[in-house]
């Protein structure tokens, strides 16, 4: 096996947090406009490379008293406002034509430590905060595979983690938010304060206002991870035994996903994590007890938990040095109904050829609890047990008509998926109408769409989502 192939194996879930717990870097500012050409040239593209509008002008506020003046000069120059964090959206999310895109890189203080709870600004990357909180002994909860997220753009979104399953989403750990509305205001938000805004702008996409700093749950930090990666024959192997790992509660993270082998065909993959302390190592023998994987090829590997949380950096410098980092990402993010997960994965898979994916491409798959997950506005099926499943395109050259052929496809996809229950991960390459988005939110679309125009009434921000 090449070293490039044991990296790609290695990288397990994380080239889908690149986009999943990642598109919206959505924060916002205010300084320094007019921007340089540079900077606008930055911000007409994301990490998608798929969609372009240039901005009139790109801002980089100090404070939130910045964001809060430059959206009040926004709505009376009735200009559309994006907020950009590292750029990741992946189909133009985080874009505004002839608006003002807000970079929030420079609102990225890490605030306040203290043994239960973190303040950061929304502009930090998770990296940075896992940085001055392990120190420490403490950890988010759920931490993206990827950590060069910004906190503000996956909140803005969900977050999604291996941990999700005993901890929730990212927005399930947050505790206090102080935002900006659409009409300039500055605000505090909670579960016990402002709690209506604090659950529109928590996965809302941006829509309600713009994060500028969040106070985050902490938990103490195992000391050291034992990862396994197992493979399979074929699906019903693998999601056979990622059930029984799941009821049987044997990982403290579980994920998995579908490789493109080399030769043609799939590679199907479990993956499982256990945390410990000190030297007493899990009992190997009976955390794969009665598993039918294909023995021989598990990788066994031990880690401290800050390596095992960055471990996604080699394969992103992977990609990096076969040019890959910065090609055309037409993605695909879903979360299936337990209750036909298989069927449906199946199906799509029948439809997909490892060509569809990319060498460096994957298809994730795996099963996560959901009784956690409370953020009114992040979607799941209505069951107790649900399969993330994203499809991770890394297409070896930027062809564009293949590409707007796999953006069609993931439209196609996503019909299908969605009459048999799924939803949208909504960080997906696919254009979706008012319609969808109504039908995505169901029964918050009402309420959501309330806040909404309470506000932002003038409807500044975030206009790559299309929604109202």
């Amino acid at each position: 096996m090449t070293s490039d192939r044991r990296t790609f194996l290695g990288a397990g879930l994380g080239v889908a947090a690149a986009a999943t717990s990642q598109s919206w870097d959505f924060t916002a500012g205010a300084a320094e406009m007019p921007s340089r050409e540079g900077n606008r040239a930055e911000a007409s593209t994301d990490f998608g490379r798929l969609i372009h509008r240039e901005p009139r002008a790109v801002a980089q506020p100090i404070s939130s008293a910045e964001v809060a003046s430059l959206l009040r000069l926004a709505r009376a120059e009735r200009l559309k406002v994006a907020a950009r964090g590292q750029g990741h959206s992946i189909y133009g999310r985080s874009l505004s034509e002839n608006g003002i895109v807000i970079d929030m890189g420079r609102l990225n203080s890490i605030r306040d430590l203290r043994p239960d709870r973190v303040v950061v600004d929304a502009g930090a990357t998770w990296k940075s905060v896992l940085d001055a909180t392990l120190p420490q002994g403490l950890t988010p909860p759920v931490l993206t595979n990827y950590l060069g997220l910004s906190v503000g753009g996956t909140i803005a979104v969900g977050g999604i983690g291996g941990s999700s399953s005993r901890y929730g989403m990212q927005t399930d750990n947050v505790l206090e938010l102080d935002v900006v509305t659409g009409d300039g205001h500055e605000l505090t938000c909670s579960v016990g304060s402002n709690p209506n805004a604090f659950d529109a702008v928590r996965a809302g996409l941006g829509q309600c206002g713009i994060i500028t700093r969040a106070t985050l749950r902490l938990v103490r930090a195992p000391e050291r991870v034992r990862r396994f990666q197992l493979f399979y024959p074929g699906l019903s192997e693998l999601i056979a035994d990622q059930r029984r790992a799941l009821a049987e509660e044997r990982f403290d993270q579980l994920q998995g996903a579908i490789l493109p082998d080399g030769a043609g065909g799939w590679r199907y993959q479990l993956e499982g994590a256990v945390f410990y302390n000190g030297n007493r190592l899990p009992d190997d023998s009976a955390l794969l007890k009665a598993l039918s994987d294909t023995r021989s090829a598990a990788v066994i590997t031990d880690l401290t938990y800050g390596e095992d949380a960055a471990a996604f950096a080699k394969f992103e410098a992977l990609l990096r040095s076969k040019g890959q980092w910065t090609t055309p990402k037409p993605w695909l993010l879903a979360f299936l109904p337990g209750s036909n997960a298989e069927q449906l994965a199946r199906e799509i898979l029948d439809e997909l050829t490892p060509a569809d994916i990319g060498p460096f491409g994957r298809i994730t798959c795996y099963p996560m609890m959901t009784n956690a997950c409370r953020t009114p506005l992040v979607r799941l099926p209505a069951e107790s047990v649900v399969f993330p499943f994203n499809v991770i395109r890394v297409p070896p050259s930027d062809d564009r008509a293949a590409i707007e052929r796999m953006v069609a496809q993931n439209r196609a996809l996503y019909d299908r998926l969605r009459r048999a229950g799924a939803m949208h991960y909504p960080v997906s390459a696919f254009p979706m109408s008012q319609d969808d988005w109504k039908d995505h939110f169901g029964s918050s679309w009402a309420r959501f769409a309330e806040i909404k125009r309470r506000l932002d009434p003038a409807d500044l921000l975030t206009p790559g989502y299309a929604i109202f």
